[in-house]
């Protein structure tokens, strides 16, 4: 027994170790692909500040949810449950540079938070917005629950990409990862200011 409870904490740690390297998990959205995750010789990830954020909708709209950011060594932690989202679509969603919900449309968040002023482009790549996140895909009943790594931003460090302090929107339409400078990912279904836990 004693020998099985020494090897239960290596296996967890081999595991974040794999995590640093690029791979990581997803519930019910897009897998991570290069780019997203820490690249080789990262090392294990530790979790560190966290954040979360409360989704309430906007004027006419029903998407609410929550939203936790956790700090690794090398990339964020996303893990996300959102509903009232239309079933079986994809919704846009990014981390805005104003902590300001204030509007009803949610337009008081400001574009996407993009302190390194690079064009909008896939989650997966280096010329992206530090907000650019993947889209949510609702199930059924118009529920997501994910969970995704991202480098390119950081929690409660104080630095230029740090994202506390700044909003969160669901869009209405899908983010294209294409289109400038927002993915054409339409209205802003609801919103959220980030704030440290």
């Amino acid at each position: 027994m004693l020998r099985l409870r020494t090897l239960a904490p290596v296996a967890a740690l081999a595991l974040l170790s794999a995590c640093g390297h690029g791979m990581y998990g997803q519930g019910r959205g897009p897998g991570m692909g290069p780019g997203a995750g820490p690249g080789p010789g990262a090392g294990p990830m530790y979790p560190g500040a966290q954040a979360v954020a409360m989704l309430q909708p906007t004027q006419g709209n029903a998407t609410a949810g929550t939203v936790r950011f956790e700090q690794h060594r090398h990339a964020v932690m996303v893990f996300a449950r959102v509903t009232g989202l239309k079933p079986n679509q994809e919704h846009g969603f990014h981390v805005h540079e104003k902590g300001d919900c204030s509007s009803p449309d949610g337009m008081s968040a400001g574009g996407h938070f993009n302190p390194t002023g690079k064009p909008h482009g896939h989650f997966s790549g280096t010329e992206r917005h530090a907000g650019d996140m993947p889209n949510l895909r609702a199930d059924a009943n118009g529920v997501a629950e994910t969970r995704f790594m991202m480098t390119g931003m950081e929690v409660g460090t104080g630095g230029a990409t740090d994202i506390v302090g700044k909003g969160l929107i669901v869009h209405v339409n899908p983010d294209d990862y294409t289109s400038q400078p927002t993915g054409n990912a339409g209205g802003r279904l609801a919103c959220a200011v980030i704030q440290k836990s």
